[in-house]
């Protein structure tokens, strides 16, 4: 996209719901109850936790770290705002109920009318995609701000695959290039297991988003024309473990950082690394992904860059749960949370954590 072709964007900017004012008390964590998909049993023919994002807010308000009245209540995005990515023919084709369930992989709900396909299915994506829109927006007034859901690397502007129906990272870094002042560059983080192809190619020709992405290349979508957008590849052997991928983590995540210095960090925290996922390939501990997340928030803190997560894929039970976790030693690290401040060493939580492992194979793609 040129500048001139932003510039108008900027102009006949839409009137949207989702960058509406938050109260100072609520922590920028967002999140909704109708991210979790439940239909019939029919969420459980992809392997995929369509409940998992109610799961991790659960644990975090075991831990007391949230309650009800102080994080964000994401909103629905509207046709108005998925247009701001989205073609419109893209959009009528999620119309059909042959198309939702070839993008979700549930083949099933190709016999149900439509009207029931996105009230049980696109509706929570849909609030999703609000909820990271409005993530980036707080992410930028706060200095961090988490989704507990989206993450939907794998769609595009004109196509959905992989579990992923709506574009939410190219929506949200749109929305702060249009609407607010001084965001001009953004950098993706994508450490999710799989390819982050959908990003890839809305920004293809967008010199203002720099994309490191670290997958196993084995492994679905194998998008070639993609890749050629990620500035910062790294491709992972099959098995790749802790220590091997929390170097390539500390290394690369620094290196994009010091190539360019962008105005806002959008982080894809997939947990599909995980020792034992399905779709995954890899095999980094609960541990690991925990270290993993506290690697990057530091490198963002320590530049003073705003910082955006998402969680994205993982498909395992015990993901929520690993989320959470991550999600508490950022805090006890220092670099979340109200007084968010930069700490060094690791906390207890990280400290006490030991490693699970399993094995699986599987016929599905993945987030």
């Amino acid at each position: 996209m040129s500048h001139k072709e932003d510039n108008e964007g900027k102009r006949s900017s839409h009137r949207t719901e989702l960058y509406g004012s938050i109260p100072p008390k609520c922590l920028p964590i967002v999140y909704h109850p109708d991210y979790n998909i439940t239909f019939m049993g029919l969420e459980k023919l992809h392997p995929f936790d369509a409940g998992k994002w109610g799961k991790v807010i659960h644990f975090l308000k075991e831990e007391q770290f949230i309650t009800d009245g102080n994080i964000v209540k994401a909103r629905e995005a509207t046709e108005e705002d998925l247009l701001v990515v989205h073609t419109k023919r893209y959009l009528n084709r999620l119309k059909w109920s042959l198309v939702v369930a070839t993008i979700t992989e549930i083949p099933p709900l190709v016999f149900l009318p439509n009207f029931l396909v996105q009230r049980k299915v696109l509706r929570p994506l849909r609030t999703q995609t609000g909820g990271t829109i409005m993530a980036g927006k707080l992410a930028v007034e706060r200095g961090w701000a988490i989704n507990v859901g989206g993450g939907f690397h794998h769609c595009s502007g004109d196509k959905g695959g992989g579990f992923c129906a709506y574009a939410d990272i190219t929506l949200a870094i749109k929305f702060l290039f249009e609407r607010v002042e001084g965001i001009s560059r953004a950098t993706i983080i994508d450490l999710d297991a799989h390819q982050g192809n959908g990003h890839e190619r809305d920004f293809l020709d967008d010199g203002r988003v720099f994309i490191m992405d670290m997958y196993n290349p084995y492994i679905y979508p194998g998008d070639g024309y993609a890749k050629r957008a990620i500035k910062k590849k790294v491709e992972l052997d099959w098995g790749t473990e802790d220590s091997e991928y929390l170097q390539k983590v500390g290394i690369h995540s620094e290196g994009a950082l010091n190539e360019v210095r962008p105005d806002i960090i959008v982080y894809n925290a997939g947990t599909d690394i995980l020792d034992g996922d399905p779709l995954g390939g890899l095999s980094v501990s609960p541990l690991g992904i925990i270290r993993r997340d506290e690697i990057v928030f530091r490198a963002a803190r320590r530049r003073g860059i705003p910082i955006l997560m998402v969680t994205s894929g993982g498909y395992q039970k015990k993901t929520a749960r690993i989320i959470a976790d991550s999600i508490l030693n950022l805090q006890q690290q220092g670099l979340i949370g109200a007084e968010a401040m930069e700490g060094e060493g690791s906390s207890p939580l990280v400290s006490s954590m030991m490693a699970t492992s399993g094995s699986a194979g599987s016929r599905f793609t993945a987030i």
